[in-house]
This record gives structure tokens, C-alpha cells and sequence, in this order.
């Protein structure tokens, strides 16, 4: 079906492999052509959805923001610094590249690779709280991304959406995401054969809780340890958690490598408090955010919950309606009312 469809691709993926492992204008400088955009979008699309997969961003979403930014990986910032994505140098530690953009000779983003630029487009979307509200949104609605890629003021243009819209249904970039949400990407990738060899080698046991990656720690973990043992970025693991640094991890503790959702799982509906339970256990043991836990209680950031008291995981709390008892004096004129009346 998606698979026999896409397959076709596969020999034009297996020999632009190296475009991940190598910064892209290595390639171009020796007299390669530039990239289609169906070129670009083969060789990128394993890259998207193990991203989709390993933090929540549609894979179309991120390949058509790829292809509109980079112009399909032939820019100046994609061929010069690896930079699919247009990301400017805020916040930014790392080399730099300079181009005219809205303003004369802006601060660019310079990546050593491609697959480095994919990993920080991730990083600045999860990172950054003014997109916080697109993770709330079905993992397929490529559309609600798009506008509010644009509402959150990632690109100025005002039609920047409907570009991206464009984008993923003239190369029906959809697919990629159903690959993803059907759990068919990695038999995607076997019929492929590519080596995985650029990705991070990860030795744990990687359970899933809420459709969302975890693991357990084990005696002598901290977050900093983790951080560096699975190749996470500086702040994943802290905003994923609600951690910080230095805590102390107990052994055994669920950890996120992706963001937690908006709400639980179908079927966990209400959970009753055991002793000692915080919010940010009923966070962790659910895979819900912490902020939406207390909005849908109607509870104060802070605030804990009594033991035995009921939290909903997947709907608002209905608040109690308090209703006045009648004072002896209305229900005096209510007698004289009904006498009156009779």
C-alpha cells in the first residue's frame, strides 16, 4: 500500500545516504546538480519521521518547511552552513553564517551536517513555549501545524501556511506521517537496507507509555548522565520531565525522551490518589504535561492533591456548583406564598 508506493525511491535514497553524514555543500561543490525537490524530499524523509517519532513534529510538517526554506537544500544557508531551516543565531553558541534576510547580513545557524541542522529544528520547536500549543494537536493535522507554524511567528511571510500546505499535498508528504502513526517506518526503513550507522546508538530498553518514549533509571543516574548517554540536548531531558539540575533520580523512575501529552491515554480516565502522590508522579506515571494536569483539576500550580481525591487525566474537572441553603425567612415566605396562593 504506503510502502509499495514509496519504495520506488529507494535507489535514489541509498545513493544520496551520504548527504546526512557529510555537510551538503561538500557534495555540490564538486559538480553535482542541484537537488529536486523530489531528490530532497527521498533524501530527508527517514530523517523527518524519526524525528516525528522521536518528539511529536509531523514529518510532513518538517519536510516542507525543509523544502521551503532551504529551497529544497539548495540555499546559500543549507550549501554554506547546513541550514535547512532558516534558524537564526538566537541563543546560539555554536558557528554562524551571515546572509541578508529581512535585514542586512543576519546571524545564521551553521551546522557540520545536515542531519545536525533536522536535530535542532526539533529542539527549537520543543524548546521554545510560544509552540508549545502544537503539540497539542493530532500528530496528523498537518494543517493546524502549518497555521500555527505561522500564527507562533516562525516566518514573517503572511502567507507562509498556505506555502507549506502547497508543499505537502503536491508531494502528498502525508504519507510520511501514516508511516509514522501506523508504526510501519522502521519495515519502511528494512526495505530500504540503509544502515543506521549516523543515528544514536541507544543500549536501554526504550518502553512507550501515552504513545510516548521512556526509560528507567538505574542506580547512579542523573539527568546530566543521561543527557550525554543518549545524545539528548542540553534542555530535552529537563523540559520533558519536569526536572533540574543536579536532582536526585531514584532508581526506577520513568524518564521521557520525548515530550509528554496534553492528555492520558484512552481508557485512563480518573486517577485516585495513593499516599505520598504528588502531581508530578501523576504527571510521570500518565505521560501528561503538568500544566495540563492542573489546568483540567482547576488547581494552582503548586498545589497537591489529598490522598484519595480524584484527578482527571483526560477531561476538565466539573466544578462544583455550591447552592445556598434558604434561610429560615425564605422558606417562611414560601409557606405564606403557598397559602396565599391556595
Amino acid at each position: 500500500m504506503i510502502l509499495q508506493k514509496l519504495t520506488h525511491r529507494a535507489v535514489i535514497r541509498l545513493s544520496m545516504l551520504l548527504l546526512l553524514l557529510l555537510p551538503l555543500h561538500l557534495v555540490l561543490i564538486y559538480g553535482q546538480q542541484k537537488l529536486s525537490r523530489d531528490e530532497y524530499i527521498t533524501t530527508f524523509s527517514e530523517l523527518a519521521m524519526r524525528e516525528m517519532l522521536r518528539v511529536g513534529i509531523p514529518a510532513s510538517i518538517t519536510l516542507a518547511q525543509g523544502c521551503l526554506e532551504s529551497n529544497n537544500g539548495n540555499s546559500t544557508l543549507a550549501v554554506k552552513g547546513n541550514n535547512h531551516f532558516g534558524i537564526k543565531c538566537h541563543d546560539w553558541e555554536g558557528k554562524k553564517v551571515y546572509q541578508d534576510d529581512d535585514k542586512r547580513n543576519e546571524c545564521f545557524r551553521s551546522y557540520a551536517s545536515a542531519y545536525e541542522s533536522y536535530k535542532d529544528h526539533s529542539q527549537f520547536l520543543t524548546s521554545k513555549e510560544r509552540y508549545d500549543f502544537l503539540f497539542e494537536l493530532n500528530p496528523h493535522d498537518y494543517r493546524g501545524w502549518a497555521k500555527g507554524l505561522q500564527k507562533a511567528g516562525y516566518a514573517t511571510a503572511n502567507n507562509y501556511a498556505s506555502l507549506l500546505i502547497r508543499i505537502i499535498e503536491e508531494n502528498e508528504l502525508f504519507r510520511y506521517d501514516l508511516l509514522v502513526l501506523e508504526g510501519d517506518l522502521e519495515e519502511y526503513i528494512d526495505s530500504l537496507g540503509i544502515p543506521e550507522d549516523y543515528e544514536n546508538q541507544i543500549t536501554r530498553n526504550i518502553l512507550l507509555n501515552n504513545n510516548i518514549e521512556y526509560i528507567l533509571t538505574e542506580p547512579g543516574d542523573t539527568p546530566e548522565s543521561l543527557r550525554a548517554e543518549l545524545g539528548l540536548y542540553k534542555n530535552e531531558i529537563y523540559r520533558y520531565n519536569n526536572l533540574y539540575k543536579g536532582m536526585y533520580l531514584e532508581s526506577g523512575s520513568i524518564i521521557y525522551l520525548q515530550p509528554k501529552r496534553s492528555k492520558a491515554a484512552r481508557g485512563n480516565e480518573i486517577h485516585v490518589v495513593e499516599e505520598g502522590q504528588t502531581m508530578y508522579h501523576i504527571s510521570q506515571i500518565y505521560g501528561v504535561k503538568l500544566k495540563h494536569l492542573y489546568s483540567k483539576n482547576h488547581m494552582a500550580e503548586g498545589e497537591q492533591p489529598l490522598e484519595g481525591s480524584e484527578i482527571y487525566l483526560r477531561r476538565k474537572k466539573r466544578e462544583p456548583v455550591f447552592k445556598l441553603e434558604p434561610t429560615p425567612q425564605e422558606y417562611e415566605e414560601e409557606e405564606m406564598q403557598f397559602r396565599f396562593e391556595h
